[in-house]
């Protein structure tokens, strides 16, 4: 495996370059974007809710880019969804994306508002209707917007991925605990209603008992899911 540390993807004046790593096998069957949660305001690129989340991705033959983002203490939104989009294009070559909460929920926006190719996503635990978050002026989704998802409707429609599906969405695999409390999974199971009556693919898989960060979730199982509905996608076509 070779690994390359801190590789800038985005300069901007009077901000922190952006970095990601990338993690690649010999012969990658693709890419896989890999974007951290954390309230859009803390976490970090390399320490992802799975631990030895990418080493797997890795001996499944994936390359595994890990991207940092704009938190909203430095900039609200849309910059890290810029951020993303600005990875996307860095990296030059269709990809997967795969987020858990915040970065879930950057990575549905990605795929379905941005012109980079994207093969598809995986979604751990995603907000995808700010509106529908019990969000104050001191929130996480306030810090994101800044100002309280109710005072500013129309920006938090437009940062939330269940008011931008379309039929030509790329395959989505949401995956979400159902003893979530902190994004409860009715966001998991309206997304994919949306997706669905657009006519575009999409699977939900509700982890029974399972809470935010995948908090008494066999992670193992999780981690199956995710490679095989990505190794799937992945594989060429047959003859």
């Amino acid at each position: 495996m070779r690994f390359e540390a801190g590789v800038v993807y985005r300069e901007l004046t009077g901000f922190r370059p952006l970095e990601l790593d990338l993690y690649s096998p010999d012969d990658p069957v693709a890419t896989v974007v890999y974007l951290h949660g954390g309230g859009w305001r803390r976490g970090s690129r390399r320490r992802p809710v799975v631990p030895g989340c990418f080493e797997r991705l890795v001996a499944e033959g994936f390359a595994v880019a890990t991207v940092d983002y704009r938190l909203s203490g430095e900039a609200t939104f849309p910059a890290p969804l810029e951020d993303v989009l600005v990875a996307l294009d860095h990296l030059r070559r269709p990809a997967f994306l795969l987020g858990e909460s915040a970065g879930a929920h950057l990575a549905l926006l990605a795929a379905l508002t941005g012109s980079s190719p994207v093969l598809g996503v995986v979604a751990w635990f995603p907000p995808t209707d700010l509106l529908a978050m019990p969000a104050g002026p001191t929130s996480r989704e306030a810090g994101l917007l800044g100002a309280a998802p109710h005072d500013v409707p129309e920006l938090a429609r437009a940062a939330s991925p269940v008011a931008h599906v379309h039929a030509a969405a790329p395959p989505v695999l949401l995956l979400h605990g159902d003893n979530d409390n902190l994004v409860p999974a009715e966001h998991s199971v309206r997304m994919a209603e949306g997706l669905r009556s657009a006519g575009a693919p999409v699977e939900l898989e509700l982890v029974p008992g399972a809470g935010h960060m995948w908090l008494d979730a066999d992670t193992e199982s999780i981690m199956d899911q995710s490679v095989t509905f990505l190794r799937r996608l992945a594989a060429p076509p047959k003859r």
